[in-house]
């Protein structure tokens, strides 16, 4: 018996009013699906703080779900970064997502900020030691692109989880067998926790390419060929971005995957549709 399909959902702070009305759109239509929890990202070079705060604590208050801000080691001292934790904390959030955090503009490779946590395992361990967060970390099926050697990699997500993470939320990835090897490789490397996929659905295919570009995620020929001459054509581009991903997550299904985390950029259709054929029904609904 295949176990129950759990989703979660990623927002980012919106730049504009017009994006902010997206933004809460999409958190309304997504959250009759009960996602396990709703992340919201965090600036790399903490421009976005007071805004990512706002947002989980608007979303707790308007829809009851688990909010899951993000922090980065990027930008602020180790005693900056705890400061906002032990706010969070005491607001009652217990769900936070750690991550090392990508280089701020203009700087080409990651450097630790002064005072600064060098890595995400240091963040969790200081994390735990402020109350026992559920804490989320990244991982990198196509191998996170300053990683030396994949080993190197896995390895160093392992101490993420040693250090107290409960789950792993991949980087977006269109290769099932490339995730499903990669989880089999933590496994043998003694990682503790599940390794959820992390999924982008494709809104556009240059978007998605930049993207990839940034997190060194590979992009398939025949995902290119999909898409090849629909830049102009945004209702067939639609379809072919929700059947490319109900495949995937149907192939991921039959290997056993149950829970799923949807990168949404703040727009719903595609990742509702998404959870739809996965058989989750908005709440009152009979599932299928």
């Amino acid at each position: 018996m295949t176990d129950p399909v759990q989703v979660s959902f990623e927002f980012f702070p919106p730049k504009t009013e017009a994006m902010e009305a997206n933004l809460w759109k999409a958190v309304h239509r997504l959250a009759p699906l009960r996602p396990r929890f709703v992340s919201v990202t965090y600036g790399a070079d903490g421009s976005t703080r007071d805004r990512t705060h706002n947002i989980v604590t608007r979303i707790a208050s308007e829809t009851g779900l688990t909010s899951a801000p993000h922090l980065t080691c990027v930008g602020a001292t180790r005693e900056e970064v705890l400061a906002i934790a032990t706010r969070y904390w005491q607001e009652g959030i217990r769900h936070i997502v750690a991550l090392r955090g990508d280089p701020p503009a203009g700087q080409a490779r990651y450097t630790p900020f002064p005072g600064g946590f060098a890595y995400a395992d240091e963040l969790v361990a200081a994390l735990k030691r402020v109350g026992d967060f559920e804490i989320s970390v990244a991982a990198y099926p196509d191998t996170h692109p300053e990683a030396p050697s994949p080993a190197f990699d896995i390895e160093h997500l392992k101490r993420k989880f040693d250090a107290g993470a409960t789950r792993a939320i991949t980087q977006f990835f269109f290769d099932t067998d490339q995730y499903l090897r990669f989880r089999d490789r933590c496994v043998a490397a003694g990682v503790s926790g599940p390794i959820v996929p992390g999924l982008l659905p494709i809104n556009k295919f240059s978007q998605m390419l930049n993207f990839a570009a940034r997190c060194g995620a590979k992009v398939p020929a025949w995902l290119h060929q999909r898409f090849e001459g629909l830049d102009d054509d945004a209702e067939t581009r639609q379809m072919i971005a929700a059947s490319v991903a109900i495949e995937l997550v149907g192939r991921l299904r039959r290997h056993g995957v149950s829970e799923f985390h949807f990168y949404t950029l703040n727009r719903a259709e595609l990742t509702y549709a998404i959870c739809y054929a996965l058989g989750l029904r908005p709440r009152g609904e009979a599932a299928a």
